[in-house]
């Protein structure tokens, strides 16, 4: 029972604040529950779904109840369990899975067909999890190697010519894809895995003319290319290989008038077999609770300047908030506010 509820009641705590019309009670080894028939059936399932994930050794979180709960809310044939205990690759202690359903049925197209598209924003695992997906198809020996390539495009700023060599001078830009790297393999065996070729990492633009059989090959920050250079790179698929594809089409770096490619092929390839696009949300982000909310922010932000909205407040100093209307509230009822 401690398990299941938490160190301090801290998993029930979770629990009653999801569910404030219901009343949970413990007796013992027996939870009882009191409230709409509605709720109480899905207490319950979340309760039976929180035994399975215990009963496979892997410790419960408040973040992992707070997750089964919203796949419950979603409907569907949800199993928070069957989500929470996919162990995708396993290294120095520590156990890569899915932590929401979306993010499983990303997983679960990128075993069964040969091209996915991950596009969601920013925190949701695209990148982390078809990383993890290339190095257990590597260990698995299904593919020879693991090709890492992403645009080098300048995220609003000029950082002018880098010094040193090709691989000093993308560094910076491929930085992201090696940090994902590092968590996954032996740090010391990465640079003879890439002075061997099992594992490359290049910029876009040096991936055409050529014929990639037999790889594992991510491209991050897909939003970032333009309809051509798209084109040309899913045109380098050969035998045996995979392709996954991310990006986040909210974030395009490109130059005013140049429409994203990851926008583009959507349109394109929508319905062509053997080709998944998996689109992750805000409930997908699983960093910092908060990311999700700035997430949503955004993209209320942006809805409002494409209907030509104007956005009605404005910040002052020392965080106050100025109405832009006719407001005859004082200051210090706009801070209580």
């Amino acid at each position: 029972m401690v398990a299941l509820l938490g160190s301090g009641d801290s998993l029930l705590r979770v629990i009653e604040t999801a569910f404030p019309a219901t009343d949970i009670h413990v007796r013992g080894n027996e939870v009882t529950t009191s409230g709409p028939r509605e709720d109480i059936d899905l207490v319950k399932r979340l309760f039976d779904e929180m035994m399975l994930v215990l009963r496979t050794g892997q410790p419960l979180t408040p973040e992992a109840v707070e997750r089964s709960i919203a796949m419950l809310r979603s409907g569907g044939d949800a199993a928070p369990a069957e989500v929470l205990t996919l162990n995708i690759l396993s290294n120095r202690g520590r156990t890569i899975r899915p932590k929401t359903l979306n993010q499983k049925r990303y997983v679960d197209a990128i075993d069964r067909h040969t091209v996915v598209f991950g596009i969601g924003p920013a925190g949701t695992g695209k990148t982390y999890l078809a990383m993890a997906k290339a190095v257990q198809a590597l260990q698995m020996k299904q593919v020879n190697r693991i090709i890492l390539t992403r645009p080098a495009v300048e995220a609003g700023e000029r950082l002018g010519f880098l010094p040193g060599t090709l691989y000093e001078k993308i560094d910076p830009y491929l930085r992201p894809l090696y940090d994902a790297l590092h968590d996954m393999i032996d740090p010391d065996s990465i640079p003879r895995l890439m002075a061997a070729g099992t594992i490359e990492v290049a910029p876009l633009a040096y991936m055409r003319g050529r014929t990639l059989n037999d790889a594992f090959i991510i491209l991050d920050e897909a939003q970032n290319t333009s309809a051509e250079q798209m084109k040309m790179f899913l045109t380098r698929l050969g035998f045996g290989s995979k392709i996954v594809v991310t990006g986040d089409v909210t974030q395009v770096d490109l130059p005013n008038g140049t429409e994203s490619g990851l926008r583009v092929v959507q349109r394109i390839l929508d319905g062509v077999d053997d080709i998944a696009f998996c689109p992750l949300s805000s409930q997908d982000v699983v960093r910092h609770q908060l990311v999700g909310r700035i997430v949503d922010a955004y993209g209320r932000y942006d809805a409002e300047r494409q209907n030509g909205e104007a956005v009605p407040r404005s910040r002052g100093r020392r965080g106050q908030i100025h109405s832009t209307g006719n407001d005859r509230t004082s200051n210090a009822e706009r801070d209580v506010n």
